[in-house]
């Protein structure tokens, strides 16, 4: 496992976001949704996301300290995780709200079948018939609402890592091929394949899975998502990997970025909640860099990687691995 990606942090947690957003609070909240600025990028920021609920939390007690810090992640827009339950509600809600507030979704799909190989984030669609229907569902639920999708994260490189076990393969790029094809058939969606980060192999071990796998239909792909490489090197290695796939254009997960990757104790777990971490760049399409199309926060900050270093599940918001990315945040 070379990066933990968290879906939402359960079944209720994501009705009652769903039932909110139907509802309309698109643009305000009790937890200061009406305060956060619009940033740079086109991206809809959650109202009633784990962090401003969080800084309601720390205003009511009183921790303007706190509240404060968390805010620096509260502002901005983070992936919605799609869960393996109501994936068209869901995906409506998300977009929808985004759609009343004049903004555009950013959805992050995850429900592969074998997900993360029984890991931390296991888990995923019973099969490949479970994960059709489970994918003609969001995209039945994003209609026609402007949508960026990032595609199935982990899932090419457990193919080439050989952690997913071969007898999966074949089914794993057909449905990857699958997902791109019927997504692009929505009028306003933008499709990014996950693609690794920069501490992991090389663009050459890359390129033929992710052609394999539709790279050809999709908008781009996006690196280092939920991981901790920077910006610097994010940018290179999305470069080189973009020669290889017919120059096509990449974002970057710049969510916890801030400091650079972790490179003490077991290498092998260095992904999995690091101390002294940092948010990285806010969200933005404004880049600096033809290829690179976002900077985005795909990971949602202050959600742990798993149970490691203390942190709970894979998925639950952490406040106080939150707060230390905000304060170590220059």
């Amino acid at each position: 496992m070379y990066g933990n990606y968290t879906g939402r942090s359960g079944a209720g947690a994501a009705a009652l976001a769903v039932t909110l957003l139907l509802a309309g609070c698109s643009s305000s909240s009790s937890s200061g949704g009406d305060e956060r600025p619009a940033g740079s990028g086109p991206y809809w920021v959650n109202p009633d996301g784990n962090a401003a609920r969080q800084v309601a939390a720390y205003t009511k007690a009183g921790n303007d300290r706190n509240a404060g810090l968390i805010k620096k992640i509260a502002r901005q827009p983070v992936g919605e995780w799609i869960g393996p339950d109501n994936p068209e509600a869901e995906a409506q809600g998300f977009t929808e709200a985004a759609r009343k507030a004049g903004r555009e979704a950013l959805l992050v799909l995850y429900n592969i079948p074998h997900r993360d190989c029984g890991q931390f984030s296991k888990g995923g669609a019973a099969d490949g018939d479970a994960y059709r229907a489970w994918l003609e569902n969001v995209a039945k639920g994003i209609g026609d609402r402007r949508t960026t999708v990032i595609l199935e994260p982990d899932a090419l490189l457990h193919l080439i890592d050989g952690c997913t076990p071969q007898e999966f393969h074949e089914e794993r790029y057909d449905l990857l091929k699958g997902a791109v094809q019927r997504l692009k058939q929505l009028p306003h969606t933008r499709v990014y394949m996950d693609a690794g980060n920069a501490g992991w192999r090389t663009p050459d071990a890359l390129f033929q899975p992710l052609r394999q796998a539709g790279i050809a239909d999709a908008d781009g792909f996006a690196v280092n998502v939920s991981n901790f490489q920077t910006t610097a090197a994010s940018t290179d290695f999305g470069k080189r990997l973009s020669v290889k796939v017919g120059n096509k254009p990449f974002v970057i997960d710049t969510s916890r970025n801030g400091n650079g990757p972790y490179d003490e104790g077991d290498p092998k777990e260095n992904w999995c909640n690091p101390p002294g971490r940092a948010l990285g760049e806010p969200p933005t399409t404004d880049t600096g860099e033809d290829l690179v199309d976002a900077y985005l926060w795909i990971k949602r900050p202050g959600e742990s990687d798993g149970a490691c270093k203390g942190g709970p599940k894979a998925g639950e918001w952490w406040p106080e691995y939150a707060l230390g990315l905000a304060r170590n945040t220059k």
